[in-house]
C-alpha cells in the first residue's frame, strides 16, 4: 500500500502534484535543487503563480503532510517531474531526467514505483530504468520469480494539464500510463486510481511517451496553419480574424487563432523530439515548427518598420507570458519579441505583465521598464499587444487613439470589420 511519495522537481507540475497528493492524505516529500523555492514551500508559500495553488500548498504544509528539501528520502512511489528542454540544435536535453534518476537511486527499495511524468522523447522511461539499475546492481526490473524480491517498477505518465487549470485537471483529466512491462503499468495504474477521477488508459512506456508528443505536435501543426494564414492575409490586406470567423461557420472547420508564435514548455518543445527521432518522416511537423518559430521575427520586423517612422519611439509591449492569464515565461514568443526589440535599441521599451513583479534579467539589463498598463499605454507611441490577458480588457480603448496599434491576437477588434492592429 502506498503511504509515502517522493516528488522530484517542484515546478509547474511537481508542486501542484505534491500538494494535491498531500491534501489527499499521502505523506509527501518534495525535492528541488532551488534552495529559495524549498525555503518558501516549507513556509507554506509558493514561487510560481497558479490559481489556488498557494492555498493548497499552505494547507498541505500546515497539515504536516508535505515537507520539502534538496535531497530525496525513502518512499513507496517516486515521481520525477523535472524539465526536459532542448539544446540549441533542437536536440533533447535529458540531463535533468538523468540527474533526477540518479538522485533517487540510493533511496529505492524493492517494490517501489518510479514514475516519469516529464514530457520526454520516446525511450526515456527505459533510459531511467537502465540508469537506476546501473547505480543499484542489487535491484532489477525483471519479472522472473527468482528476481521478484529485488524488483522495482518503472512507468511513464505524462502530465496533460493546462496552466491556470492545473489543480482541477490533475484530478479530472484522463491519464495515459505506460510501464516498461505489464506489471509496472498495472501497479502505476492502481496508484493513480487513488486520486484521479478521469479515465486511466493503459499502454506501454514508448506509446505513452509518443502519445504526449503527438498531442502537442497536433496542436502545433494547427496553430501553424492559423499563423501561416495571418502571414498570407497580411500580404493580401485581409483581416485574418474576420476570415477565420467566417471560415469556422463551416460545420467541419475549426481553425485556431493566430498569434505572435508558440510558447510554453510543451507545444514549442515536444515536436522537436519527434523531428529529432525521425527527421526524414516528420516533415509536416518540422514545417509547422519553422512557421511558428518564424512568427516572432515577423512581428519584430513589423514593429521596427513603424518605429523607424518616429523620431524617438516609445513602445508599450502588453504581455510577456506564453499564454493568457499566467506568469509562465518559458519559451514565450512575447518575451523573445521584447528581447529582440530591446537589443535592437529602436526606442524606449515598456513592458506590461500583470502576473509578474520583476522583469527577467535579460530585459532589465537591456533597459526595459516594467509598468502598469495605463501608464505604459499613455507614454507609448506604439502599442504592441502580445498576450490577450483578461487584465487588458478593462483598459479604456480611448487610450489607443492616435497610437500605432499592432495587435497580434485580434484582441482590440470591436467588430469583425475593424482594422485596428491587423499587423
Amino acid at each position: 500500500m502506498v503511504k509515502k511519495i517522493c516528488v522530484v522537481g517542484l515546478g509547474y507540475i511537481g508542486l501542484p502534484t505534491a500538494s494535491l497528493l498531500a491534501i489527499k492524505g499521502f505523506e509527501v516529500h518534495g525535492v528541488d535543487t532551488n534552495r529559495h523555492a524549498v525555503e518558501l514551500i516549507n513556509q507554506g508559500e509558493v514561487h510560481i503563480v497558479e490559481p489556488d495553488l498557494d492555498i493548497m500548498v499552505k494547507a498541505a504544509v500546515q497539515s504536516g503532510q508535505l515537507h520539502v528539501s534538496e535531497e530525496p528520502e525513502e518512499a513507496d512511489v517516486f515521481i520525477l517531474a523535472v524539465p526536459t528542454p532542448f539544446e540549441e540544435n533542437q536536440k533533447p536535453d535529458l540531463s535533468y531526467v538523468r540527474q533526477a534518476a540518479a538522485s533517487v537511486a540510493p533511496y529505492l527499495r524493492p517494490g517501489n514505483i518510479v514514475i516519469l511524468e516529464s514530457t520526454s522523447p520516446v525511450g526515456t522511461t527505459e533510459m531511467v530504468a537502465r540508469s537506476i539499475l546501473d547505480a543499484r546492481t542489487d535491484l532489477t526490473v525483471s519479472g522472473s520469480p527468482q528476481q521478484a524480491a529485488r524488483r522495482i517498477y518503472v512507468a511513464h505518465c505524462p502530465e496533460r494539464v493546462m496552466p491556470g487549470q492545473i489543480l482541477r485537471e490533475l484530478v479530472e483529466n484522463d491519464r495515459i500510463i505506460g510501464g516498461i512491462d505489464i506489471e509496472s503499468t498495472q501497479r502505476t495504474v492502481a496508484f493513480y486510481k487513488q486520486f484521479v477521477s478521469g479515465k486511466i488508459l493503459e499502454t506501454n512506456a514508448k506509446t505513452a511517451e509518443m502519445a504526449k508528443l503527438t498531442e502537442n505536435s497536433f496542436r502545433d501543426v494547427n496553430i501553424a496553419f492559423a499563423n501561416e494564414l495571418s502571414l498570407i492575409c497580411d500580404q493580401l490586406d485581409i483581416n485574418v480574424w474576420e476570415l477565420i470567423r467566417l471560415a469556422n461557420h463551416h460545420p467541419r472547420v475549426n481553425i485556431l487563432q493566430p498569434g505572435p508564435g508558440v510558447g510554453g514548455h510543451c507545444i514549442a518543445v515536444d515536436p522537436w523530439f519527434l523531428v529529432h527521432a525521425a527527421p526524414e518522416q516528420a516533415k509536416l511537423i518540422h514545417t509547422a515548427r519553422i512557421v511558428n518559430d518564424y512568427k516572432p521575427g515577423y512581428v519584430v520586423n513589423k514593429v521596427t518598420e513603424r518605429a523607424k517612422r518616429l523620431k524617438s519611439p516609445v513602445i508599450a509591449c502588453l504581455g510577456l507570458s506564453f499564454k493568457a492569464n499566467i506568469d509562465d515565461l518559458r519559451e514565450s514568443p512575447a518575451l523573445a519579441i521584447v528581447e529582440h526589440l530591446a537589443k535592437a535599441r529602436i526606442g524606449d521599451i515598456y513592458a506590461v505583465e500583470p502576473h509578474i513583479q520583476l522583469l527577467p534579467a535579460s530585459l532589465a539589463e537591456a533597459g526595459v521598464q516594467l509598468l502598469e498598463t495605463v501608464e505604459a499605454v499613455r507614454k507609448a507611441d506604439i502599442v504592441l499587444l502580445l498576450v490577450n490577458h483578461d487584465a487588458f480588457s478593462h483598459m479604456d480603448r480611448n487610450l489607443l487613439q492616435e497610437k500605432i496599434v499592432i495587435d497580434t491576437r485580434g484582441f482590440f477588434s470591436e467588430s469583425p470589420r475593424e482594422r485596428v492592429g491587423v499587423y
